[in-house]
């Protein structure tokens, strides 16, 4: 396995989440997965293929786009009045950061 469960443990844990042990252990399945197929896509000999922006390179663009349209704000009372814990100018938020 390329991916080790100190591995996972320490993503996870760079992600703040706390997972069971049968979590964890799927996680590292699923990972090793995606990586063993990523090895796979990276010996297939791709020197003839042409470089491409998007999957849909020469289709019109209005194909898989939409144009963009102003849309309407929300004012500064009601943002304040839907937030749980709000002063006269801020939103206050839980700390993320720090565990």
């Amino acid at each position: 396995m390329k991916i080790t469960r100190q591995d996972v443990e320490y993503v996870t844990a760079l992600a703040h989440l706390d997972l069971s042990e049968e979590e964890i252990t799927r996680l590292q399945r699923e990972l090793d997965s995606i990586l063993t197929y990523v090895d796979q896509l990276n010996r297939l000999d791709t020197t003839t293929v042409a470089p491409m922006a998007q999957v849909l390179y020469q289709a019109p663009p209005d194909v898989a786009l939409r144009a963009d349209q102003e849309g309407k704000c929300l004012e500064r009372p009601e943002v304040l009045a839907a937030a749980p814990d709000a002063t006269d100018t801020f939103v206050k938020v839980p700390k993320v950061i720090e565990r």
